[in-house]
This record gives C-alpha cells, structure tokens and sequence, in this order.
C-alpha cells in the first residue's frame, strides 16, 4: 500500500540555502584534496559536511506549504490504496511492516521492531553454543550483537538458486530487530521494503510454511498478489531470548 499521506509538492519559492558542499569538490566524492581526509578519513565525520546537514533541516519552510500539512495532518485520515472512491481510513488504523524474503516465503515484521538493515558482516562463531538457530556474533559499528537464523527456527527449507536468478535480486542482506538492549542481527534473502496496510487486510493464519512457524504467525496479508505472513514479534523475541540458548 501507498503512504497513508498525500504528499506535499515543494513551492517552486521554497528558498534553498546555499551549501559549502566541498565534499563534492575536494572531498571523497572529488578529488580528495582535502587536508582533513587524513584526519577524519570520510567526509561525512567532517564537522563542514555535519553544519550543512544541520542548514537543510533548520532552514525555514513557507507559510503556505506549513499550511497544507497542517490540513492533511488535522484530518488524520486518508484515502485506501485499492479501495472504493471515498472510502476514508485513520492512520491509526493502519500498520507499517517490513518485508523480506528467505527462500521461497515471504514475511513481514513490524516496523517499530526495525533497528537497521545492513550488508553482511562476518559472523563469529562462539564455542560450544553454536546451533542451528544460534549462529554467533557480530559487530556492528563497535556493537556485538547475536546473529540467529530466522530460517531454522521457522523450520524453512533451504533452497537452491540459480546464479542468473540471484543476479536479478538484491544481494544478501542482514536485518538487525529488537527494541532496547535486546536487539538481534538475522540474514535473509532479500528485502523489499517498508510498507503500510489497513488493519482489515491482515487475515487469520492459516498453516502456510510448517508447523515449527505455525505459532510465530501471527496473520496473513497480501501484497503484489502474494501472501505474506506476518510474523508475531513478541513471541519470536521471547523464544530467542528465553529458548535458544
């Protein structure tokens, strides 16, 4: 489904600050002249290329384009992709997911839970306490996280793909979900976005991937002509934090 909001066209006298944008010049994406390179390595760990991300969101929006938001927002309501002409839906009525692939099923979890989505990372195996659901650890940026196969404790099945197929998808991709402290890092397939639905398109599960997931489905929906199981969060969560180990 489309976002829940219309969106907004920027007036054509929407006044654009005036960038130092050197980083398109002597910086990384330049010619790499820039004596700070040597110290802070990327342009985006500049204190320059910082201020000028700081002037685009400060930078004060004309009357008339607060003005439409302001409407949009106040009604706090909208049109459903797909549905009948005046058929009017509240935002709170709708859910935010992110879907991914991992072989031939196609899931979603909710966005709330969403911490990252990453290219891989070495995982490290940790003695004695690997299984087929605990793959071991991974460093994210300085963070060590618990890397789990989603795949295995969902009892999916592993599936071979063709070369000429993989080069048509997004490479590999790790999802790392969670809330707080308890955040977890699982590799899948591919993913293919973040989307929204009306809370009347999820239906009852039935048994559509195997009995080892049949209790971490928590409802079906349907999206590009294809069902997605609709993962339930907080049961998959407790049984990592509870069971896997």
């Amino acid at each position: 489904m489309e976002s829940y909001l219309n969106i907004v066209p920027i007036p054509d006298n929407f006044e654009q600050p005036t960038l130092n944008d050197c980083w398109n010049k002597i910086g990384v994406m330049g010619d790499r002249t820039c004596g700070e390179l040597k110290t802070v390595i990327h342009c985006r760990n500049c204190k320059v290329y910082s201020a000028a991300g700081r002037s685009l969101l400060e930078r004060n929006a004309p009357p008339e384009y607060l003005t439409e938001w302001t409407d949009i927002l106040s009604e706090a309501s909208t049109t459903q992709a797909g549905a009948g002409e005046g058929t009017l839906v509240r935002a709170t009525d709708t859910l935010s997911v992110i879907i991914f692939r991992l072989g031939n099923e196609r899931l979603a979890l909710p966005v709330n839970i969403l911490q990252e989505v990453t290219p891989p990372y070495p995982i490290h195996t940790v003695p004695h306490r690997r299984n087929s659901v605990f793959l071991g650890l991974i460093n994210i940026r300085g963070e060590t996280l618990l890397c789990i196969s989603l795949r295995d404790l969902l009892g999916l099945e592993a599936i071979a793909e063709p070369a000429d197929f993989m080069k048509t998808i997004n490479p590999q991709r790790m999802i790392v979900a969670g809330k707080n402290e308890n955040k977890w890092v699982f590799p899948v397939d591919e993913v293919h976005g973040t989307y929204r639905f009306h809370l009347n398109e999820f239906k009852d599960a039935p048994v559509v991937i195997s009995k080892a997931s049949e209790a971490y489905t928590k409802g079906v929906v349907t999206w590009q002509g294809k069902k997605i199981n609709f993962l339930d969060s907080e049961q998959l969560f407790y049984t990592l934090s509870h069971k896997v180990f």
